[in-house]
């Protein structure tokens, strides 16, 4: 199932070219892979209380076309695998249906003392 969470880009998003700074892709996809997470119905303070949270291991990341100011954008998240102890996500920027960046994202779960432990999927 692939989730869809939409954000605008502002102006403190873009650099000197007006177009959007690479390292804000990253918060783009963190903001919808946190709303993936609420929607798999994981609430991740209630998590943090039980002392797990979830930390990005591995993040391969291409930059196909610039966003820029004012452009609506879709980030789509979907599950390509999982194991007892790690989750894949692949997460696609869009403006309407043209990919701007593509990433895919490996996600462990860790314990408060930073040790891996399997995810509470």
């Amino acid at each position: 199932m692939t989730h869809s969470f939409t954000c605008r880009v502002y102006y403190e998003d873009t650099d000197l070219a007006g177009i959007v700074y690479y390292a804000n892709y990253l918060k783009f996809i963190e903001r919808a892979r946190s709303e993936w997470v609420r929607a798999q119905g994981i609430d991740q303070v209630a998590l943090k209380a039980q002392g797990l949270v979830f930390a990005v291991r591995r993040l391969v990341a291409d930059y196909l076309k610039p966003a820029r100011f004012d452009d609506l954008l879709t980030i789509e998240t979907s599950e390509t695998a999982r194991s007892p102890a790690r989750l894949v996500l692949t997460q696609t920027v869009l403006r309407d249906t043209t990919p701007l960046f593509v990433a895919e994202v490996t996600l462990v779960c860790l314990t408060d003392k930073g040790t891996p432990t399997r995810l509470p999927l």
